[in-house]
C-alpha cells in the first residue's frame, strides 16, 4: 500500500494522469477532443492506475476518496455533461447489476423486478429515452429498445459513463443519456495484475443462500513488434429467494348501476371517469420461489506496434437467468358479472345478494370496492415453472492512428448477438368447478370476505357457500386451507419463446487538428449499423379435465388430476398471511405431468406473436470543439437514415387465412447541438447545452401484425407507421472541483417533446377488414401504439460530495468522514392521444441519494439511502380501473471493508436493510395493484488484489 502526505500532491498527479488516458478520450472528448497518443493507458481505471512514464499506481489507501477523484478528473475534462462511476466505486456496495451501481449517481433512478433494480430513468425521462453502449458502441438490449440493465453484472465494468448532453458522436436515438459501460484493459495495468472478489450471504425471506465471485487476470509484454496485453475476466452471482406478494387487478363494471347511498366517492369512484365505482376483479397471490444468476466472461487483445497505432479486439459475453415456481391462487370475482342486479336496493340495511347471483358489485349487499363479501365465485390455481434468459454477446474490433500531429483516424466494427428466452417449461392450471344454472353448483366453490382498507395488507377470509332453496348464496363455515376447495385441472401448457437481435456496426471517425477560427478541432464521422430482431414462440396445449386421455394417463400412474396429484409437502415459507394455508406445489410433481402432456402434444407455431424487423442506419456526423482561454465551445450534427423493414402475419382477412406481410418505410433525421463549457476559475465551470434527439419506436410496434377477437368485438397489432418521439433540450450547470478534492454542482434543465409515443385503444376505422354483414371489424376497438401531442419534461439537479480532510490538512479519526448526496426534482406534462394531461411515466417528483461514509486506517465503510416518489407507470382504461403508477420506493444499502494487507481484503454488506415492498397502484392510492416483498439480504466475502 503506497500512503502519501501530501494528498493534494497526489490528487493532482492522480487526475493528470487519469486525463491524458484514451480510454476516457473515448467515451467523452477529453481536453484536446482527440485520441491520446497511442502509448498511454488503453482504459485507465480507478484503484490501479499506471502508465508509462511518470505513472502514479494507488493500491487502495483511501478506495472511495481515490475513486471519486478518478471519476471527477474524467466529468471535469468531459466537453459535455457527463457523471462518472469509476472502478472502485462499482464494487463498494451490494450492486449486483449495473443499474443498482449507477442509480447512485446524480439524476438517475431505477425501476425494479422482484427488488432487483431492472430499467433506468435518467433525470426522470422515460425509460426508452436511455440508451445503452459498450466502450462507446451503441448495443440494443435483450428486451429492444427499452435499455435491460440486471442481464450485466457490475463486475463487467471499470467505470461506467452517463451522458446527460448528448454530442454529434452519439446516436440520434439517444434523447435522455447514454449509459457506457468502459471495460478493462491489459493496458490498465503496468504489467501482470491479478483481481478476485468472493463471498458467501443469505436472504432473509425465504432463506436462500447468496453466492458471488469474480476475477480479472491480464498481462502485458514488450515484445520485437510491439507492446501486446491481454485480458480475460469473469463473474458470477446467484440468488436464491422468496416473495411474499397479493395482487388485486380493477375493474370499472358496466351493471353497475345502482344508486350510490352513503358511501366515500374518494374510495369508491372513479373520479377521473366519472361517477364510475371501481371493484376488484380479481383477488390473487403470486408465491415466487426463485433463483437469479448472473454471469460473465470477457476477452481482450491490445497491440501497439508502435507510438501512433493501437488495435484491439474485445469479446464479452453477459447474461442473466430468471428460474421461477410460481404458486398462483387467484379469486376470479367477476366470472359472474353479467348477474349483477340493476334494480334499485329493496331496504336500508345490507342484504343477501338476489337468487343466483354472487354479490359482486352489488353495493345493496353493504359490500363497497374496498371491503365486503361474495358467495359462490371462482378461486383456481396456476403452477408455472419459467426459465428466462436475457444475454448480450458483444464483439469488437477497433484501431487508433495518429498518421501526424494534426491527423488521427479511429475505426471501430463490431458484431451483437442480445437473445430474449421467455420460455416457460410449463403452465398446469387448476379451476373450480362452474357456477351453474342460477348458482345451482355454486356449492362447490368458495365465499370470502375481502378488506382492502388497508393498502398495504390486504385480507380476505374463505367460507363454504350454502344455496338456499330459492337459490339465494350466503357463507357457511369458515375454512383454512386452499386444498379444502375442489379444484381439477383443466390444462397444461409449454411455450417456447425467443426473441433475438443480430446487429452489425461500422465506424469511421476523423480528428483533425486546423487553425480554423483560432484553435480548433474538427471531427467527422460516418456509421453504419443494421439490426434484424425476429421474435418466435411454439406452444404445446393440452386438456387435463376429467376424462381427457391426459387425466386418464396420470390415473394409471397413480396421479389424480386434482390439487392432490400436485401439491407437495413443503409448506408456504413467507411472512405473508394471505388468509388461507397451502402447501407450495412439487416442482417433480409437475415435470411428470409436463412428460404425459408431451406425449399427447405437439409444439405448434403461434403465428400471431411471430415478427421479424430489420432496421439499417446510414449516418454522418461533424463536430467541431473551438477553444478560448475562457474555455471551449463544442458545435455540429448528426444525420440519420433509417430504414425498417417489418414482417408480420396479419390475421382476419375475410376468407383468407394469415397473410405475411412486410410493410417498409423509411425517414431521415438530422440531429444538431451546441455545448458551452466556460471554465470560471480552476475550481468553477458552468455549462450550457443545446441538444436534439429522437426516440424511434420499439420492434413490436414496428411489427405490421393485426390480429381480430370477433367475439369480443377487438383488434391489436402493431403500428410501423409510429413517428419517433423528437426532442429538443437545454441544460444549464455550475460545477465547482474543490483544490483539495470535493465537488459540488446545481443544475436545470428542460426538454421540449412532440409525437409522444402512447399505448392506446380507439376504434379501427379500416373498412377493409369487415366480413359483412357478420362482422363489421371497422367498429372494432383497436389496440395499438400511437402518437401523442406535445410535451415538456424538465427539473433541477444539486450533487454533493466532501470528505473532512478535503478542508486541508490530516484531521485524524474525524477526518475520514464524508459523505455522498444528490436530490433531482422533475416535472412533466404531456398531452395523451385521448387530450388528458399527464406526467411522463417514469418520471418521480423527487429522487434523491444520501450516502454518508468513513475511510481511514484500513477501514472503508458507507450506508447509502436512495427514494424516489411515486410515478406513472403505463396508461390505463375501464379494463383496469384507471392508470398505473408505482408508489414511493426506498432502499437503504451498506458495506464495511477492512483492509487486511495492501493486497487483502475483507468486507460484510446489508442490501434493502428496510425491506421496503414495491407497490403498485391503480388511479387512487388507496386501490392497491401488487404488493411485494422480497427480503433483506447479507453477504461477507473477501476481495484479493495482485
Amino acid at each position: 500500500m503506497i500512503l502519501s502526505s501530501r494528498r493534494a500532491g497526489l490528487r493532482l498527479a492522480l487526475l493528470a494522469s487519469l486525463a491524458a488516458t484514451p480510454a476516457f478520450g473515448q467515451i467523452v472528448a477529453a481536453a484536446e477532443d482527440q485520441p491520446a497518443p497511442a502509448n498511454a493507458p488503453a482504459n485507465a481505471s480507478a484503484g490501479d492506475t499506471s502508465g508509462q512514464d511518470g505513472e502514479i499506481v494507488v493500491v487502495g489507501s483511501r478506495p472511495i476518496a481515490e475513486s471519486l477523484a478518478a471519476a471527477l478528473a474524467v466529468q471535469k475534462n468531459s466537453d459535455s455533461l457527463v457523471s462518472v462511476l469509476a472502478a472502485d466505486s462499482i464494487g463498494r456496495l451490494p450492486d449486483q447489476n449495473i443499474a443498482q451501481a449507477i442509480s447512485r449517481l446524480p439524476g438517475l433512478s431505477v425501476q425494479r423486478d422482484q427488488g432487483q433494480a431492472r430499467y433506468v430513468n435518467i433525470r426522470g425521462a422515460p425509460l426508452q429515452w436511455t440508451t445503452l453502449s459498450f466502450d462507446g458502441i451503441y448495443v440494443i438490449s435483450p428486451e429492444g429498445r427499452d435499455a435491460r440493465f440486471d442481464s450485466l453484472p457490475s463486475a463487467i465494468a471499470a467505470q461506467v459513463v452517463v451522458n446527460k448532453a448528448v454530442t454529434p458522436d452519439l446516436n440520434g436515438e439517444t434523447i435522455a443519456g447514454n449509459v457506457n459501460i468502459v471495460t478493462r484493459s491489459a493496458f490498465d495495468y503496468k504489467g501482470m495484475h491479478f483481481q478476485s472478489k468472493a463471498g458467501l450471504g443469505y436472504n432473509d425471506l425465504g432463506g436462500g443462500m447468496e453466492y458471488e465471485i469474480s476475477g480479472v487476470l491480464s498481462n502485458r509484454w514488450e515484445t520485437g513488434i510491439g507492446d501486446i496485453g491481454a485480458l480475460i475476466s469473469g463473474s458470477f452471482y446467484q440468488r436464491r429467494m422468496g416473495t411474499d406478494n397479493f395482487e388485486i387487478d380493477w375493474e370499472t363494471v358496466d351493471q353497475d348501476v345502482r344508486p350510490v347511498t352513503g358511501s366515500d366517492p374518494n374510495t369508491l369512484m372513479d373520479t377521473a371517469a366519472g361517477p364510475r365505482r371501481v371493484w376488484a376483479r380479481e383477488i390473487e397471490n403470486k408465491f415466487y420461489r426463485l433463483t437469479r444468476q448472473n454471469w460473465s466472461v470477457t476477452g481482450r487483445l491490445d497491440w501497439q506496434p508502435d507510438a501512433n497505432n493501437r488495435i484491439f479486439l474485445n469479446s464479452i459475453y453477459s447474461i442473466f437467468i430468471d428460474d421461477e415456481l410460481r404458486d398462483n391462487f387467484r379469486i376470479d370475482a367477476d366470472d359472474q358479472q353479467s348477474r349483477v342486479p340493476s334494480a334499485a336496493c329493496t331496504g336500508t340495511t345490507p342484504q343477501l345478494p338476489a337468487a343466483g347471483t354472487t354479490g359482486y358489485a352489488d353495493v345493496c349487499t353493504g359490500n363497497t370496492p374496498l371491503k365486503g363479501t361474495i358467495y359462490g365465485v371462482d378461486f383456481d390455481a396456476r403452477f408455472r415453472q419459467t426459465a428466462y434468459r436475457q444475454s448480450v454477446f458483444t464483439n469488437t474490433v477497433g484501431g487508433d492512428h495518429t498518421l501526424s500531429d494534426a491527423i488521427t483516424i479511429r475505426w471501430r466494427g463490431n458484431y451483437t448477438r442480445s437473445e430474449d428466452d421467455r420460455s416457460q417449461p410449463y403452465l398446469i392450471s387448476y379451476q373450480s368447478p362452474g357456477f351453474g344454472s342460477s348458482g345451482a353448483t355454486a356449492t362447490s366453490r368458495v365465499a370470502a370476505t375481502y378488506d382492502f382498507t388497508n393498502a398495504f395488507n390486504s385480507q380476505v377470509q374463505l367460507f363454504n357457500t350454502l344455496r338456499s332453496a330459492t337459490g339465494v348464496l350466503s357463507a357457511g363455515t369458515p375454512l383454512a386451507r386452499y386444498s379444502d376447495f375442489p379444484n381439477a385441472m383443466t390444462n397444461v401448457t409449454s411455450l417456447d419463446a425467443l426473441d433475438v437481435t443480430n446487429a452489425y456496426t461500422a465506424k469511421l471517425e476523423l480528428f483533425w487538428k486546423t487553425g480554423l477560427f483560432g484553435d480548433t478541432r474538427l471531427r467527422f464521422g460516418a456509421q453504419y449499423d443494421n439490426r434484424t430482431k425476429t421474435a418466435r414462440e411454439s406452444q404445446l396445449s393440452v386438456s387435463g379435465a376429467t376424462g381427457s386421455p391426459l387425466a386418464n394417463n396420470l390415473a394409471a400412474l397413480g396421479i389424480p388430476n386434482t390439487l392432490a396429484g400436485i401439491t407437495s409437502n413443503e409448506p408456504y415459507a413467507g411472512k405473508l398471511r394471505p388468509g388461507y394455508f397451502f402447501n407450495y406445489f412439487s416442482d417433480p410433481r409437475a415435470e411428470t405431468i409436463l412428460a404425459e402432456a408431451r406425449k399427447l402434444g405437439t409444439f405448434a407455431p403461434v403465428d400471431a406473436n411471430f415478427y421479424r424487423v430489420e432496421e439499417s442506419v446510414w449516418s454522418g456526423y461533424a463536430m467541431g470543439t473551438t477553444r478560448f482561454d475562457w474555455g471551449n465551445i463544442v458545435y455540429g450534427a448528426r444525420v440519420e437514415h433509417v430504414k425498417n423493414s417489418g414482417t408480420a402475419f396479419v390475421f382476419g382477412l375475410p376468407g383468407a387465412a394469415a397473410v405475411l406481410t412486410t410493410i417498409d418505410t423509411s425517414q431521415t433525421l438530422v440531429f444538431p447541438s451546441a455545448h458551452v463549457n466556460w471554465n470560471v476559475s480552476d475550481e468553477h465551470k458552468l455549462r450550457l447545452s443545446f441538444t436534439t434527439g429522437a426516440a424511434r419506436p420499439d420492434y413490436t410496434v414496428a411489427r405490421p401484425n393485426l390480429t381480430f377477437n370477433d367475439a369480443n368485438q377487438t383488434v391489436s397489432g402493431g403500428n410501423p407507421f409510429a413517428r419517433p418521439e423528437r426532442a429538443r433540450g437545454l441544460d444549464l450547470y455550475w460545477e465547482y472541483y474543490g483544490r483539495d478534492g470535493g465537488f459540488a454542482s446545481v443544475g436545470v434543465f428542460y426538454k421540449w417533446v412532440s409525437s409522444a409515443l402512447f399505448n392506446d385503444t380507439r376504434i379501427f376505422g379500416d373498412t377493409r377488414f369487415d366480413a359483412l354483414p357478420q362482422f363489421e371489424r371497422s367498429d372494432y376497438r383497436f389496440s395499438t401504439t400511437v402518437n401523442g401531442g406535445s410535451g415538456y419534461i424538465g427539473g433541477a439537479e444539486a450533487a454533493l460530495q466532501l470528505q473532512v480532510d478535503d478542508f486541508g490538512g490530516d484531521h485524524g479519526f474525524i477526518g475520514g468522514f464524508g459523505v455522498i448526496a444528490n436530490v433531482t426534482w422533475n416535472k412533466s406534462r404531456v398531452t395523451t392521444p385521448d387530450g388528458r394531461r399527464i406526467s411522463f411515466p417514469g418520471t418521480s417528483r423527487w429522487v434523491y441519494n444520501v450516502g454518508p461514509y468513513f475511510e481511514k486506517y484500513g477501514v472503508s465503510a458507507r450506508i447509502v439511502y436512495q427514494k424516489r416518489t411515486e410515478w406513472l407507470s403505463e396508461l390505463g382504461g375501464p379494463d383496469t380501473g384507471g392508470d398505473l403508477f408505482w408508489d414511493t420506493d426506498g432502499e437503504l444499502d451498506a458495506s464495511i471493508r477492512y483492509a487486511i494487507t495492501p493486497n487483502f481484503e475483507i468486507y460484510a454488506e446489508g442490501g434493502n436493510l428496510l425491506n421496503g415492498p414495491g407497490r403498485r397502484y391503480v388511479g387512487n392510492k388507496v386501490r392497491t395493484l401488487e404488493f411485494e416483498k422480497f427480503g433483506r439480504r447479507f453477504q461477507a466475502g473477501v476481495r484479493v488484489t495482485y
